[in-house]
């Protein structure tokens, strides 16, 4: 079982969960996840490396604050996170609405980022996606942005709700019950639901941070980009045009949670490209973004007493 803790940054407590030791790997979730989307990865990948799996700003156990759910502040979140852990590099993994902060992350922070890993989402507008979003964005994009709808019309049914994600997202097979209890249990409640939904509020923001990054500069780390369903290529035809170093890769007969729906695979695509970048760590480069003072390093461990 991971090692969970409590980790004070930019004035939030965020959950982390924790496992193995060696290099550094932050796995970042989206929605409706928690850091438990990544159980079966931790449990292969801590066997090598020191695994990292917080829960994002207002998701599971982590503050649910008011403010900060646009990409940038996500992706501070994430780099202060690793300061206060004494992490000086980490390959960087992102999923879903992690994505877009790994990128981010990856963008601002070069030196700490050794390799990353993006899968199953957008980068903000930028060109490449024209295919998958022929028909229109996901339904749920516009229901979510709407100021306060969709926390009222939802407190009540949280649990069908995220079953309905669970289940398209993983082709009808679902997820493992005690992580399905533990998805719901994270995503119910006005609070909870209000921060899973600034997520969605802060698309716009988040798309114009991604274009003002890349207008200025390239991805210049070694980057995987995975796809299934329904995303498919459209991520990695993203970043095609402004990354360096860019693989792509499909997961067959796979829903959108990949690291639940298809571990093996998944891994199979992990293992070799995170050990192609195993190297020494490096010293900490001093940081280029947050407030000074911002970021407070005390840790609180703590066995695991529930699965948010």
């Amino acid at each position: 079982m991971p090692e969970l803790s409590r980790v004070q940054i930019n004035g939030i407590d965020v959950n982390v969960a924790s496992a193995g030791s060696g290099p550094a790997v932050l796995l970042l979730h989206g929605f409706p996840h928690t850091w438990q989307v990544w159980s079966e990865v931790m449990a292969d990948l801590s066997a090598h490396y020191r695994v990292i799996a917080p829960d994002l700003r207002g998701f599971g156990a982590s503050t649910r604050a008011e403010t900060g759910y646009d990409a940038v502040s996500l992706a501070r979140d994430a780099e202060a996170l690793l300061e206060a852990l004494g992490v000086p590099s980490a390959a960087v993994v992102g999923i879903d609405a992690g994505t877009p902060v790994a990128f981010l992350l990856a963008m601002r922070r070069p030196d700490l980022v050794e390799r990353l890993v993006v899968m199953e989402s957008l980068i903000g507008r930028l060109p490449g996606a024209e295919e998958f979003l022929a028909g229109g964005a996901p339904w749920w994009f516009g229901f979510h942005a709407v100021e306060g709808l969709a926390e009222r019309v939802l407190q009540g049914h949280e649990a069908d709700y995220v079953d309905w994600f669970l289940t398209t997202g993983t082709l009808g097979d679902g997820v493992a019950e005690p992580i399905r209890r533990a998805f719901v249990r994270a995503y119910t409640g006005r609070a909870a639901l209000r921060c899973a939904f600034s997520y969605y509020r802060a698309l716009p923001q988040s798309a114009a941070q991604i274009e003002q990054a890349v207008a200025s500069a390239r991805l210049t780390v070694p980057t995987l980009a995975i796809g299934a369903r329904p995303v498919g290529r459209a991520l990695e035809h993203q970043l095609r045009p402004i990354a360096d170093d860019l693989t792509g890769h499909i997961i067959e007969e796979c829903g959108h949670i990949i690291p639940l729906h298809r571990p093996e695979p998944l891994l199979a695509l992990l293992r070799p490209f995170l050990a192609a970048g195993r190297c020494p760590a490096r010293t900490p480069a001093g940081s280029n973004s947050g407030e000074p003072g911002e970021n407070t390093a005390r840790l609180d461990r703590r066995r695991p007493g529930h699965a948010g």
